[in-house]
């Protein structure tokens, strides 16, 4: 293959797979090492991706409080993560750095990475939490959901009896119109009989 095409061919790869080998704004890259740390990041501003090749991450000294799911799961050469100081908030959220520790072969490396909230599981190591005490910081979320289901249930219902009271009336009031028609209708008949007999001349009744 021509050499010159080279330049074409990568540019187009990078189009296709885009960010799989860009640094984020906010971090400096090198030699594997991706190096967010002391940056300020808070959950919703960390990198949406790192670059494929990365095998080391540096997310130290942030204001992270869970990792957003599958972050560390598209790096296939990943050997470390540095997550030391950093607010973690330990609920549903923080599920999926659990599992993610608990699958490092360097546990050693994560001993340090505690619980910052809440107070119940403050300075808790994140990789030894269960998941029924986790579970139980999230009934919160579910009460809410199924308070909310069940007021939208309520006005649903609501609305449907409303409609079908509306539909009612509607109906009586369609029923009362058609009835006050009719009668009037005969009454209109009955007295157009009634004026055509008064208006006969008496020597038509005399002849017959």
């Amino acid at each position: 293959m021509n050499m010159e095409r080279w330049p074409v061919l990568l540019t187009l790869l990078l189009s296709v797979f885009p960010g799989t080998s860009s640094c984020p704004s906010s971090c400096r890259c090198g030699s594997g090492i991706v190096d967010c740390s002391q940056r300020g990041l808070s959950t919703k501003s960390l990198p949406a991706s790192f670059p494929s090749f990365t095998e080391v991450v540096h997310l130290n000294q942030n204001n992270l409080a869970y990792i957003p799911n599958g972050l560390l799961d598209r790096l296939p050469q990943l050997r470390q993560v540095n997550l030391q100081q950093n607010p973690w908030h330990c609920d549903c959220d923080i599920l999926y750095l659990r599992g993610w520790l608990q699958g490092q072969q360097n546990k050693p490396l994560y001993r340090d990475i505690t619980c910052a909230s809440p107070e119940p599981l403050k300075g808790r190591v994140i990789m030894y939490l269960t998941e029924e005490e986790l579970v139980t910081t999230c009934q919160y979320w579910y009460c809410n959901l199924a308070l909310v289901s069940q007021i939208c249930l309520f006005l649903l219902i609501t609305i449907q009896g409303i409609l079908l009271i509306f539909i009612i009336l509607s109906l009586r009031r369609f029923q009362t119109i058609a009835r006050e028609a009719r009668r009037t209708a005969k009454e209109l008949q009955y007295n157009s009989e009634s004026y055509v007999y008064d208006n006969v001349p008496l020597h038509n009744y005399e002849r017959t």
